[in-house]
């Protein structure tokens, strides 16, 4: 796996490369960002125009563009405070990064969720 996950905490690195193992990803750079509330409630009324603070933000960049070189993916924004399970925050936002969405698929992303985080040694 080529995959470039400097700008990733590294006790989070697991779980980046089991979701992006898990989606087929490779050859690629994200950003994983801790932030607090302030900074959360921020991005998410900003970009989704949602007044409240929320536990996980994805920006994705790029959509598998032909350039040379690894691609990129984009950023995880993620608040601890918020959070139920950091973890499966990160995967959460990882997923959206490789192109799923809860809110227009079937279930898909929210299954390969839970297999990701059975993977990672999580109950479901």
């Amino acid at each position: 796996m080529n995959v470039e996950l400097e700008d990733v905490p590294a006790d989070l690195v697991p779980a980046v490369v089991a979701t992006l193992t898990a989606t087929g990803t490779d050859d690629c750079h994200l950003a994983v960002e801790l932030v607090d509330r302030d900074r959360i409630h921020e991005l998410n009324r900003e970009h989704r125009n949602r007044d409240s603070a929320t536990d996980v933000l994805s920006f994705p960049v790029d959509f598998g563009s032909d350039s040379p070189g690894p691609r990129e993916l984009g950023d995880v924004f993620v608040c601890e405070a918020e959070c139920e399970d950091l973890v499966e925050a990160v995967v959460h936002g990882v997923l959206h990064l490789c192109g799923y969405d809860h809110e227009t698929d079937d279930g898909e992303m929210l299954e390969l969720q839970d297999r990701i985080m059975v993977e990672l040694g999580g109950s479901r």
